[in-house]
């Protein structure tokens, strides 16, 4: 069972009302040019990364109305190419906010110009944290506030990806000692 947040009490005894995630969906679109494509005139991995975090990091600073980072992209599935001339369409939301930081979900998609024709490209997960603008430290986020099972279940879902990132941070700090 999911318990709907409306408000959260910060450190200092401020209390912070919760925000719905329509208020962090973001969408982002350009054209494929050749500059940015490889031999074969598909896009480069690595500017749909770039175009992943900027379309992340909009959701973000929508929900926190705040500056923000990123910590870590926790998953990035590339399931089809995207060709030269076609657009690549990308649409963000903030799926779970913890305390300072908050996991967003980015889908990506091809869109045929002449046809209209969207195909799913990518899925990736990316966590930011807000920042302060004064002292630029970190700073709580406002909750979420759920309303459908599909916001619920991708907030669900981002507390287990959480619980394994956290494991992989230890794991990996602990090997270093």
């Amino acid at each position: 069972m999911v318990k709907t947040i409306r408000k959260v009490k910060t450190p200092g005894g401020v209390v912070l009302k919760g925000k719905p995630i329509r208020a962090s969906r973001s969408e982002m679109s350009e054209v494929v040019l050749p500059a940015t494509t490889n031999p074969l005139g598909k896009l480069l991995g690595g500017r749909v990364m770039h175009l992943v975090d900027i379309a992340a990091a909009m959701a973000a600073s929508r929900h926190a109305n705040s500056y923000v980072v990123t910590a870590s992209v926790d998953y990035i599935d590339f399931r089809n190419s995207i060709n030269v001339g076609e657009f690549v369409v990308l649409k963000s939301q903030v799926n779970r906010v913890f305390h300072t930081s908050m996991e967003v979900g980015v889908k990506v998609f091809s869109e045929n110009p002449l046809t209209g024709e969207r195909k799913h490209t990518t899925t990736a997960y990316v966590t930011f944290v807000a920042l302060d603008a004064a002292t630029r430290e970190p700073k709580p986020v406002l909750p979420l506030i759920l309303k459908t099972a599909e916001e619920k279940r991708r907030w669900r879902e981002a507390g287990e990806r959480r619980k394994v990132r956290l494991a992989m941070r230890y794991k990996t700090q602990r090997s270093k000692d």
